[in-house]
């Protein structure tokens, strides 16, 4: 008996991050030091009244069930506060709202619900690696948008109006890999280009809450007619150390909250109650835990790039996200090269901006979720090869 992968499995590349891992940890098995500034993944515990919160959840029976699709009422009516609070737009917990088990996976789910095999789906380029199996198991056919620095990584409005008979934008801001932020302008630009020529809009916000010098990320919904075309994506992984408890929300028109629903009624049973009841807790959190966090990614931001252009490497600082997103320094000739050359000569992990798409040829991302001691010592290995 012959057994081999699907095709539509066969067409996909390596997944980027797990490639990475793979180099990380042989590295690792070598007996090599290896500073890891390739995967985003904070590096603090989850506040310690979140997991009281599921540690007490977890103890009653009563949450061992198969936990309702649409999650539970108290769940959807505190994403409903933290929301309006956050953004001042009221969404109604009944059909506006949709907790995930992670954003990653409701985003995954949902081209099933609305994409047919054939449609045109808009994609950034360079996005992050994940949006593209999702488009591609749905059969849609991506068009890639470039993204470029001269246009502080926005796709041009110009260039989305040309496309004819397309089904859906994906888009992501505060933006991975390049930590760019939207405006209210392209916002608004996008909004009504996509009333007019009826395009969905997917709007990706998982890191709504890691953005610096006091510059808050604008939701989509904050734009007249949004809710017309567009659904977006929240996570509390980035927001409260949260990212292996799988825990997100879908947000939106109501129609698009529906067939999300639909698709997931049909894959999975709902999030497990325990930890939606600690979710509740993250969403209750004092302000202090998200402001603190964002001085500590600040921080590491400043002191990495600092050092970094001490020796001559000249980056410009993110405006949101934990990610540093730099041109490759001069004398390597490709992202892959750069990267490369960065663990089998500094044992260091760090992302190839072409593992993004061809739009990031040119380009390496770092991510700040290590101590200010490992960066120090980055910076030094670095400063000997660049």
């Amino acid at each position: 008996m012959s057994l081999e992968f699907s095709d539509r499995l066969k067409e996909l590349p390596p997944y980027l991050f797990v490639e990475i891992d793979k180099a990380k940890r042989a590295a690792i098995a070598e007996g090599r030091d290896v500073i890891n500034l390739g995967i985003g993944d904070p590096d603090y515990p989850t506040p310690p009244h979140i997991i009281e919160a599921l540690a007490n959840a977890a103890k009653d029976g009563g949450n061992h069930h198969y936990a309702l699709d649409a999650g539970m009422p108290e769940l959807r009516g505190e994403i409903a506060t933290w929301f309006n609070n956050r953004f001042n737009v009221a969404l109604d917990p009944e059909t506006e709202i949709y907790p995930l088990i992670g954003s990653k996976e409701g985003i995954a789910h949902f081209p099933l619900g609305v994409i047919n095999p054939g449609d045109k789906v808009l994609l950034t380029d360079p996005a992050y690696p994940a949006y593209r199996p999702t488009i591609t198991f749905a059969g849609g056919k991506i068009i890639n948008v470039p993204l470029k620095a001269g246009n502080n990584w926005l796709p041009s409005l110009d260039k989305i109006a040309e496309y004819k008979n397309v089904k859906m934008i994906v888009i992501n801001y505060p933006n991975n890999p390049t930590s760019a932020v939207a405006t209210r302008e392209f916002y608004e630009g996008l909004v009504n280009i996509c009333r007019e020529k009826n395009i969905i809009i997917l709007s990706d916000m998982a890191y709504s809450e890691v953005y610096y010098d006091g510059e808050k990320p604008l939701s989509i919904f904050e734009i007249e007619g949004a809710k017309d075309v567009a659904i977006e994506f929240h996570s509390l992984s980035k927001t409260y150390y949260m990212t292996g408890w799988r825990i997100g929300w879908a947000c939106g028109n109501k129609t698009l909250i529906a067939s999300l629903a639909k698709v997931k009624s049909n894959y999975d049973s709902g999030i497990f109650q325990a930890v939606q009841v600690a979710g509740i807790a993250a969403l209750k959190s004092p302000a202090e835990i998200t402001e603190d966090m964002r001085t500590l990614f600040q921080d590491r931001r400043d002191y990495l790039i600092n050092g970094l252009r001490g020796h001559g490497w000249k980056i410009d600082p993110p405006k949101a996200a934990f990610y540093v997103w730099a041109k490759i320094p001069k004398g390597f000739k490709d992202s892959m090269s750069c990267a490369k050359a960065f663990l089998d000569q500094a044992d260091i992990v760090a992302t190839p901006g072409n593992g993004f798409g061809p739009g990031g040829e040119g380009y390496i991302r770092m991510a700040i979720t290590v101590e200010k001691d490992l960066i120090n010592e980055a910076v030094e290995r670095l400063g000997k090869i660049l």
